[in-house]
């Protein structure tokens, strides 16, 4: 599977969350990977709950989103989020502009978490650079 995300924003990501740690770029792949398949699978969803409504537009609503904040406050991109989003749902849909931005708010929270916890874990480890491992790790212990 390619990776829709760059990893640039998403070592941005890790690094706000750990802080004195370094980040190795496998880190950033890895997170990468993980959101992409977060995000897949919550597009999904969303297609459900827009068809449910006789839709073929996927909105910020049918991610579970009332208020959709400025893109400009988000540090993942919105194109990568709007080809995530139609990575594993049908042709037929369309994803609206509110909704690529309420997947990326969602996905940053996301991936906020998961960095976060990896840096503990990299801590824990008593290592100075947060590595795939513990994105990994993360996962195994927590999903």
């Amino acid at each position: 599977m390619s990776v829709e995300l760059p990893f640039a924003p998403v070592d941005g990501i890790i690094r706000r969350n750990a802080g004195e740690l370094r980040v190795s770029a496998d880190a950033a792949e890895e997170l990468a990977r993980r959101i992409q398949a977060h995000g897949a699978e919550l597009a999904i969803d969303a297609a459900e709950r827009a068809t449910e409504d006789d839709r073929k537009t996927l909105m910020a609503s049918d991610f579970g989103v009332e208020q959709v904040i400025s893109r400009e406050g988000l540090t993942l991109p919105v194109a990568p989020i709007d080809r995530i989003a139609r990575l594993r749902i049908d042709d037929r849909y369309r994803v609206g502009v509110d909704a690529r931005i309420a997947l990326a708010d969602i996905l940053e929270d996301y991936a906020d978490n998961v960095a976060s916890a990896a840096a503990t874990l990299a801590r824990h480890a008593d290592r100075r650079t947060v590595q795939a491992e513990d994105i990994e790790t993360y996962f195994a212990l927590f999903e």
